[in-house]
């Protein structure tokens, strides 16, 4: 999809107070580190994740999400009354039903005549929300349209320690695919896109690209289809096997977005990929032929924050400057199922409005 129409005009952007370090975590599994002697600094080691947030306990998603959406309408100065669409798209959200993007809606005070609904995709959620806005603005449907998330891991943290704790069938090998979780971190983002009359300053959108290679769809799969608060989730990933194919996957969609974009690797400024962790960061751009200086990255301070992963990760790099107008911007997200969305923009001037600037890389 070619847009000529669509901006990202601003970003509102939201992380939790309360900083879960991974020695913390580790010190919270001493009975199974003791009982498997387990090294300390594991997990730090192997994912390149020195901490992740956490939302005090009872958060619920929308919550931020009504912070994090009126915070993009606001730096934008738009009137809301314009926004036609209001999709929250992260995979965590307050109740099977209604959709968390009914409250998140009143809560903001948009107007009646709005499509608002959740999507769901795990890590690709608000990619796809965005395309589906953009898509509805280049048609001509809306003038401007919010999709907005906050994933919350403090459940998923909680739970699997727990469950890590208290299994004594447990062994080195089977403990393996529970520990992807303990790398999953807590955070918000909203994106507002505006037809190109509207935008006094945001950053065009130029191709979107679909991948999908769901033949592997069993690599990550949650137990239950909870929400809320008081969820209590667990995950189990095929950790190898999921990055090696995601990369896969990704590096086919990024060929189909140089083609679409009819941009070569050397036209790109800078890249900012899905949050995972270090060893997965080197290999997918490895095999995509880019350079890791010119990448954005935040897992090492946020670890990884699902679907709101790659949005928070371009707010981040636009606060810290390592986005300049006129540059070059290739959004390279990739999710379990296996899924890829992917977005080419060339960088103006989009505001970024919350307290991601608290971290660096």
């Amino acid at each position: 999809m070619r847009f000529n129409n669509v901006y990202l005009e601003s970003i509102g952007a939201e992380i939790p107070d309360e900083i879960w370090t991974s020695e913390h975590i580790e010190g919270r599994l001493r009975p199974l580190y003791e009982r498997l002697k387990l090294p300390e600094g594991r997990l730090a080691l192997m994912s390149g994740i020195e901490q992740r947030r956490v939302w005090s306990a009872g958060t619920m998603p929308s919550g931020p999400s009504v912070r994090s959406a009126t915070r993009a309408i606001e730096a934008a100065g738009i009137d809301r009354n314009r926004v036609g669409c209001l999709i929250h798209a992260s995979v965590c959200r307050d109740f099977l039903e209604p959709a968390t993007a009914s409250r998140v809606h009143h809560e903001v005070g948009l107007p009646h005549p709005c499509w608002v609904y959740d999507v769901s995709n795990a890590c690709l959620g608000l990619m796809n929300g965005a395309v589906q806005i953009a898509m509805m603005i280049e048609m001509g449907a809306i003038e401007a349209g919010v999709v907005v998330g906050t994933e919350n891991s403090r459940p998923l943290l909680e739970q699997t320690i727990q469950q890590l704790n208290t299994d004594m069938s447990l062994t080195r090998q089977s403990v393996k695919p529970a520990f992807a979780s303990l790398t999953i971190g807590s955070g918000s983002c909203a994106w507002l896109l505006v037809h190109r009359k509207l935008s006094r300053m945001g950053t065009p959108l130029d191709t979107a690209i679909a991948e999908s290679r769901t033949e592997f769809n069993d690599l990550c799969r949650s137990d239950q289809d909870t929400a809320g608060s008081a969820m209590h989730p667990l995950m189990d990933t095929d950790s190898e096997r999921l990055m090696a194919e995601g990369i896969a996957t990704g590096a086919s969609a990024f060929e189909r977005l140089l083609g679409e974009s009819g941009w070569s690797r050397e036209q790109i400024d800078r890249s900012v990929c899905h949050q995972v962790g270090s060893r997965h960061r080197v290999a997918m751009l490895d095999a995509m032929g880019l350079p890791v200086d010119r990448d954005s990255a935040t897992f090492p301070k946020l670890g990884n924050t699902g679907s709101v992963a790659l949005p928070l990760t371009l707010a981040a790099a636009a606060q810290r400057g390592e986005l300049s107008a006129g540059q070059r911007v290739a959004m390279l997200g990739i999710g379990s199922g296996i899924n890829s969305v992917m977005l080419s923009a060339e960088w103006g001037q989009t505001p970024v409005s919350g307290n991601i600037g608290e971290i660096s890389e």
